[in-house]
């Protein structure tokens, strides 16, 4: 755990060096979308010691990553801060920078973001996690029937779908048209109590589910009946062993390993926002967060998404990495 956990670091450390080389390396001048049409030379110079933008990338890296463990102050040039106090802003750690076009700090727009990308990440991992391994399964143990085929095609047409296609007919159709469930608004638990938030965060999970649901479903099929067909599997059935425990203590412990990977992965990409079903349904998330800063080249906050996302994806894959021996006895760490 300490070395994948140092190692987890050391990823973090040049993932985010390389994320603010690629948007701050000088090729796009992000002073010319700080004023809009209100831009004329005085105040793009103001504007790039304010933000600190004419230090050399190098060390506005320091600073940014100084930022993120004490904070700090815009204007980011002394002598500006000393001439116009007025304009001073205050980042409290860990600050991942200021956005002029949201006149807000970084870090303070996109913690508004989070719960709702957290909400619909978290709704949806349950239930494609639940029905995908369940349907898998299934499938599985009737291998060449017609359960196992109506589930291995109905994944494959789910998965034929885009998301905006099924989250555009679960919008249009069942809230509006047929009126079966309310219009999809999402509700924190704090003002409307865990069933509205659950209710208002159904359709959009479920559009999501069902895309990576498909997937699982003949992900977990494929590796149940690799691990049925191991030669300790075949002894324990000939010692006499019931079938439900030499499935769940057995063959579901050696098929679930590959499926921590990927759910792993899946979910920390997903905890970054999805960007297409948010756009949908406009839930107002990191995804839709995401699009509106890369339509308007708003390079602090898309770089603090990626930073996030990024950050969110390697403490998934150091998370994993220790579950696999809680999973499964045998894997041994060199």
């Amino acid at each position: 755990m300490i070395r994948r956990m140092f190692s987890g670091l050391i990823m973090l450390v040049v993932m985010s060096f390389v994320t603010f080389l690629l948007f701050f390396n000088g090729a796009v001048d992000p002073v010319r979308f700080t004023c809009g049409k209100a831009c004329t030379p005085t105040v793009l110079e103001t504007n790039r010691k304010t933000l600190g933008f004419d230090d050399p990338v190098p060390v506005q890296y320091g600073k940014f990553v100084k930022g993120i463990f004490v904070g700090r102050n815009y204007p980011d040039d002394p002598e500006l801060a000393k001439t116009s106090p007025e304009t001073i802003a205050r980042c409290d750690a860990p600050c991942l920078g200021y956005s002029p076009q949201q006149s807000a700090t970084v870090t303070s727009v996109i913690g508004d973001k989070i719960p709702v990308s957290v909400s619909l990440a978290i709704a949806a991992f349950i239930l494609w996690i639940v029905f995908g391994v369940l349907f898998g399964v299934i499938a599985a143990l009737n291998k060449g029937k017609f359960l196992d085929k109506l589930l291995v095609g109905g994944s494959l047409l789910f998965f034929a779908f885009p998301t905006f296609w099924i989250g555009s007919f679960a919008y249009r159709f069942i809230a509006v048209r047929w009126e079966l469930l309310p219009v999809p608004e999402y509700v924190s638990i704090a003002d409307g109590g865990v069933g509205a938030w659950a209710l208002g965060l159904f359709l959009p999970a479920l559009t999501l589910a069902l895309f990576y649901m498909a997937g699982y479903v003949r992900i977990t099929r494929a590796y149940v009946l690799e691990s049925m067909s191991e030669d300790y599997l075949r002894t324990a059935k000939a010692k006499g062993l019931q079938p439900r425990k030499i499935l769940w203590k057995h063959t579901m412990r050696a098929a679930l390993t590959p499926l921590v990977t990927i759910a792993g992965l899946d979910f920390a990409a997903l905890l970054g926002g999805a960007i297409i079903t948010e756009s949908v349904f406009n839930y107002d998330g990191l995804g839709k967060l995401a699009r509106d800063a890369a339509t308007t080249w708003d390079l602090p906050i898309t770089v603090g998404i990626v930073l996030l996302l990024a950050t969110f994806v390697i403490i998934a894959n150091i998370i994993v990495d220790v579950l696999y021996a809680v999973i499964d006895p045998r894997v041994k760490y060199v």
